[in-house]
């Protein structure tokens, strides 16, 4: 599964015990009705949101975890949590508007057409 969106949040890595952390990123999704998407990266997976910066487009692959917990009391709750898995830029490199620069495109296009060929063939 995954989501498409602008990183909302990038939390700090929370060490929960001796062999477990976790650091939690929010993505906030386009379109008429945004959500606020809760996400968690764990593990050595938890390196992956240095690579961004809030206000960036992302798209993030998830799985669906869950899992069942009784209280003192006897009580059964259950829990689910969106997993990050891998995460990537939607923008394209240099470009915070997620395209190529105008003038630079054209540049590019007349210089290689004021090359001259010389090809032998």
């Amino acid at each position: 599964m995954n989501v498409e969106g602008k990183i909302h949040k990038i939390g700090e890595t929370q060490q929960i015990s001796q062999k477990f952390q976790k650091r939690e990123i929010v993505i906030k999704t386009e379109g008429e009705y945004p959500q606020f998407i809760g996400c968690q990266l764990t593990q050595d997976k938890c390196y992956i949101a240095d690579q961004f910066s809030v206000g960036q487009e992302v798209d993030v692959w998830i799985n669906l975890r869950g899992r069942e917990w009784t209280s003192k009391t006897g009580e059964v709750k259950y829990f689910n949590t969106l997993e990050i898995w891998k995460m990537t830029s939607t923008q394209e490199l240099g470009s915070p508007q997620g395209g190529i620069d105008k003038n630079f495109q054209e540049d590019a296009i007349n210089d290689l057409q004021n090359q001259q060929d010389d090809l032998p063939f």
